[in-house]
C-alpha cells in the first residue's frame, strides 16, 4: 500500500462536496498502483442511498477476475454497507484516511485477514469535520442518525 493513494480518493471527496454531496471519496487500486476505480459518495446527488464512495469507486472498476490483491482506499473509515462489500469481494486490503470523525468496519475486516492501514491524514480529518460542523443534518442522515 502507498499513501500516495489516498490523492486519488480526496480529489474525490473534494469533487463530491463542490457538487453538493459528502465529501467521502474512493478508490480502488490494484497490486502496481494502477488506479482500477475511482469515485465519490453520490448520496445527494443521485438521490440513492448506496451510492456512497467505496461503491462507486467499485462500480467504476468494471468486473475484476480476483479482488485480493486489490486495495479500497478510501478517506473515510469504511461504513457497515462498504465494510461488507470489501468482505463480500474478497479486497484485500483498505486504506484509510481517517477514522476520528467516524471509526466505521475496519476493525471487523481486520478480524477477517483484511490489512488495514489507517493514515490519519489531517486533509482528511479536515475535510470532514468542517463538513459535519457545517452541515450535520447531512451528515446524520449519511450515518443514519435520523432525527439529531
Amino acid at each position: 500500500m502507498d499513501d500516495s493513494w489516498l490523492d486519488v480518493a480526496l480529489d474525490e471527496a473534494r469533487t463530491g462536496l463542490a457538487s453538493g454531496g459528502i465529501p467521502i471519496g474512493a478508490a480502488l487500486v490494484a497490486a502496481d498502483g494502477t488506479v482500477l476505480g475511482r469515485g465519490h459518495n453520490r448520496r445527494v446527488q443521485d438521490d440513492d442511498p448506496s451510492v456512497h464512495g467505496e461503491t462507486a469507486a467499485f462500480r467504476s472498476a468494471g468486473r475484476q477476475r480476483d479482488y485480493r490483491s486489490t486495495t479500497m482506499v478510501t478517506t473515510l473509515s469504511p461504513c457497515w454497507y462498504c465494510s461488507g462489500l470489501v468482505r463480500q469481494f474478497g479486497i484485500g486490503a483498505v486504506l484509510i484516511g481517517e477514522a476520528r470523525t467516524f471509526h466505521g468496519g475496519h476493525d471487523w475486516l481486520a478480524s477477517h485477514g483484511v490489512e488495514i492501514r489507517i493514515v490519519d491524514d489531517p486533509r482528511c480529518v479536515s475535510l470532514m469535520e468542517s463538513f459535519v460542523a457545517e452541515r450535520p443534518d447531512l451528515w446524520n442522515e449519511d450515518i443514519g442518525v435520523v432525527g439529531e
